[in-house]
C-alpha cells in the first residue's frame, strides 16, 4: 500500500494506525497463494441440513466469552465500498481538504481482493465527474481510451435485426466505452495517492450504533472461522472502523445498506426498489469484424413481449467487444433462465456472425437497480449517507449510473467535510441533511426526473410495445413533464408466479462455440471461496425452499442464479424426495438470489474479505 501524505500531522496519524492496519489488511502474497489454491467449481455443495444449525452456531460464536474484543480504529470519514461512487468520495475529501489546508482521515474498505475485483458494468460511461475530479484525466492516464463513435438501436426478431429511432437520452457521444473494473483501479490508485487508506480483501459485516441509534462506523468479518463458527487455527479478530461520518457504497442491495435502511425507516411505507440482473461476456473477436467505438443496444429477442431487458455489444479497444443481457427480474415465469436467456442472445444472427471466429475472455453477472426516482431512500442518517447504487441512482432508460455514482460521491464528500472540520462541531451525531438538499439540486435528480416513468411504463398490458410507445412519446416530446409519476406494481420477488401457469421453457443444449453451460462461464470468473468457512448465503428457514419454493414454483433458485450455485438433488436420507443444496463456492457475488427468492428465505452476508470473483477487463 502506497500512502502519499505530505502533512506531518497526517503521517503521525498514519503511523499510530499502522499496527492496527496490519490485522485488517491481507498481504498481497497471501492473497496470491490463495488465488493459486482456488479449489474447482462444485456441484455438490452444503446439504440443507448442514445449515439448519448456523444460527445458534453464530449466536455462540457471537457469545463466546474468551473471544478478544476487537480493535478499533478512529476516522473522520469511513466508505464501506471501493467503487466509483466510494472512491470519488473519497478522493473529493481529501481534494477539497487540501485546497482548504485542512486535515481529514479517510478510509476505504473493499471485499474485493483488489480495488475492482468485483466491477462489473456495460460500460460505456460519461466522463463529466471524472472531469471534475481530474481535469486533466486525460495526461494522467486514465484507462479510458475508446471514445463511442457510433449509436444503434434494433428491435431483434428471431432471425431478424430492425432499426429502431435512437432515443436521446441514449446517446453516447462523448461518452468512453471502458472496462469499468480498469478505471476503478486507478481511481484507487489515485485516492492512495492523495493519502486515503485503502483497505482492500475487508469484508464490512456489521453497522455499528451509538447509544443514541446513530452510525458509529462498521466492523469488518471475523476470518478463520470454520462452517460451525468455529475459530479455526488461523482465526483472525475482525475490526471496528469508526467514523464521524460513514458513507455506504456498497453498490446494488448492499448486504449492509438493506438492513440499515429496514433499521432507520429510510423507505416509506409501501415504497420498494426493483432490480434488474445483467449478464456479461468480453470476447476478442476477429479484427475485420471489429469496430472500434460501435454502440449497439437491443430490445426483443430473446425475451417475449411481457419480459422487460436488451441487450448491450460496445466495441472496445484491441478487437474486444462487451456485449451482454439485462433481464428485469420483474419478470413473472419460473422458468426463465436469465443465464440461458443470455446464451439464445448469442446466437442471433447479429451477435453470432460478431463471435464467430472469436474467443471468449471473461463472463461475470451482476444485480442491479432499476426502480428510479420513485425507488429511492432518504439518503442521509444521524452519522451518514448512502451513495452511487447503493442509493439506487441508476438512470435505466439511459443505462448508465457510473456518472451518478461519482456525483453523489463528490456530493457527500462534500457536505461530510463541512461537517467534520467545522469550526464549531455540532453536538450529537453529524447529520448531513444538506447532502440531500445537493443531491435535489443536482444533475441527478434532474436526470432521474425527467426519466421517472419509462422504466414502470412496461407494466401496462402491452408490456414491451406499450413501454416502447411511451417512452418514445415521454423522451422526445414530454421530457417527464407530466404532473403524475407511475408507480411500480410489487417488489420483484412478489412477481413470480406459480409454475402452474407457466410451461417450461426448452433451452437449446450449449454448443461450446457460443454458447456454454453455466459452470464453464464461472470458471472465467476467477472465483474462489475459503473452504471450510461460514456459508455466506443464509436461509431464515431451512425447510421453506423444499416445502414452498419447489412445490409452488417447481425450485426457481436453481434458475434464476447464473453460478449454479443452487439445486435440489435427491435426498439419499429420505428416498423419493429433495433436498435444497448450496454450492456457495460457486457465488459471483450478483446478489439475485436475496432480490428474486419469492420466499424472501436467503439472506446474502459477505464471506471472508477476497473472496468471490476476480474479474478482468469488466
Amino acid at each position: 500500500m502506497s500512502l502519499c501524505r505530505t502533512a506531518p500531522a497526517a503521517l503521525a496519524r498514519a503511523g499510530a494506525r499502522a499496527a492496527s492496519a496490519a490485522a485488517l489488511v491481507r498481504p498481497a502474497a497471501r492473497l496470491a497463494a490463495r488465488a493459486a489454491a482456488r479449489p474447482a467449481l462444485i456441484r455438490g455443495g452444503v446439504p440443507l441440513r448442514a445449515l439448519s444449525t448456523t444460527r445458534a452456531a453464530r449466536e455462540a460464536q457471537a457469545d463466546d466469552p474468551t473471544l478478544e474484543p476487537r480493535e478499533a480504529m478512529e476516522y473522520d470519514v469511513v466508505i464501506v465500498g471501493g467503487g466509483p461512487a466510494g472512491l470519488s468520495a473519497a478522493i473529493r475529501l481529501k481534494q477539497q481538504a487540501a485546497t482548504q489546508g485542512k486535515e481529514v482521515s479517510v478510509v476505504v474498505i473493499e471485499k474485493g481482493g483488489e480495488i475492482g475485483a468485483h466491477t462489473l458494468s456495460g460500460a460505456c460511461i460519461e466522463t463529466g465527474p471524472l472531469e471534475e475530479l481530474f481535469p486533466d484525466w486525460k495526461a494522467q492516464g486514465a484507462p479510458l481510451n475508446q471514445p463511442a463513435l457510433h449509436d444503434e438501436m434494433k428491435l431483434l426478431t428471431a432471425t431478424h435485426a430492425l432499426p429502431l429511432p435512437h432515443p436521446p437520452q441514449m446517446s453516447n457521444e462523448g461518452n468512453y466505452i471502458v472496462s469499468l473494473g480498469n478505471v476503478v483501479r486507478w481511481l484507487g490508485e489515485r485516492a492512495e495517492e492523495l493519502g486515503v487508506d485503502v483497505f482492500p480483501a475487508t469484508a464490512a459485516s456489521e453497522v455499528l450504533y451509538a447509544d443514541d441509534g446513530s452510525v458509529r462506523g462498521i466492523a469488518t468479518s471475523d476470518a478463520g472461522l470454520d462452517k460451525a463458527f468455529r475459530p479455526k487455527a488461523t482465526f483472525t479478530r475482525g475490526m471496528e472502523l469508526h467514523g464521524r461520518v460513514t458513507l455506504f457504497a456498497e453498490g446494488c442491495h448492499g448486504s449492509l445498506t438493506k438492513g440499515l435502511i429496514r433499521r432507520l425507516g429510510l423507505r416509506a411505507d409501501g415504497q420498494f426498489q426493483t432490480y434488474g440482473l445483467g449478464i456479461k461476456e468480453v470476447w476478442e473477436v476477429d479484427p475485420a469484424k471489429h469496430r472500434p467505438g460501435s454502440v449497439t443496444h437491443t430490445m426483443g429477442y430473446p425475451l417475449d413481449y411481457k419480459t422487460y431487458g436488451g441487450g448491450f455489444i460496445y466495441h472496445m479497444e484491441d478487437n474486444k467487444v462487451s456485449l451482454g443481457l439485462v433481464v428485469g427480474l420483474d419478470y413473472a415465469n419460473p422458468y426463465l433462465s436469465p443465464y440461458k436467456e443470455f446464451q439464445r442472445f448469442k446466437t442471433h444472427p447479429l451477435v453470432a456472425g460478431l463471435l464467430a471466429g472469436g474467443r471468449v475472455l471473461s463472463y461475470g453477472a451482476r444485480a442491479l437497480v432499476e426502480g428510479g426516482l420513485q425507488s429511492l431512500p432518504r439518503l442521509f442518517f444521524p452519522g451518514g449517507a448512502l451513495i452511487g447504487d447503493t442509493a439506487g441512482l441508476v438512470n435505466v432508460p439511459k443505462i448508465k449510473g457510473t456518472h451518478n455514482a461519482m456525483k453523489s460521491g463528490i456530493l457527500a464528500a462534500d457536505c461530510a467535510l463541512r461537517a467534520v472540520t467545522a469550526d464549531s462541531p455540532a453536538d450529537g451525531p453529524v447529520v448531513l441533511a444538506d447532502y440531500e438538499e445537493a443531491f435535489r439540486a443536482s444533475s441527478i435528480y434532474k436526470e432521474l426526473h425527467e426519466v421517472r416513468n419509462v422504466r414502470p411504463s412496461f407494466h401496462s398490458p402491452l408490456g414491451m410495445w406499450g413501454g416502447m410507445l411511451w417512452s418514445g412519446l415521454d423522451t422526445l416530446v414530454l421530457k417527464g413533464r407530466v404532473p403524475f409519476t407511475f408507480q411500480h406494481p410489487h417488489p420483484d420477488h412478489a412477481m413470480l408466479e406459480p409454475a402452474a401457469m407457466h410451461k417450461p421453457i426448452d433451452y437449446p443444449k450449449p454448443d461450446n462455440e457460443l454458447t456454454f453451460d453455466i459452470l464453464t462461464s464461472v470458471s472465467r470468473t476467477g472465483t474462489g471461496h475459503t473452504e471450510n468457512q461460514p456459508v455466506h448465503l443464509r436461509l431464515a428457514d431451512p425447510t421453506v425452499e423444499v416445502a414452498r419454493n419447489l412445490p409452488v414454483y417447481d425450485g426457481p433458485e436453481q434458475r434464476f442464479c447464473p453460478a449454479g450455485v443452487y439445486e435440489y438433488v435427491d435426498d439419499e436420507a429420505n428416498p423419493g424426495k429433495k433436498r435444497f443444496q448450496i454450492n456457495s463456492q460457486n457465488c459471483i457475488h450478483c446478489k439475485t438470489c436475496d432480490i428474486k427468492d419469492p420466499a424472501q428465505n436467503i439472506n446474502w452476508v459477505v464471506p471472508e474479505g477476497g473472496n468471490g470473483p476476480q474479474y478482468v477487463d469488466t
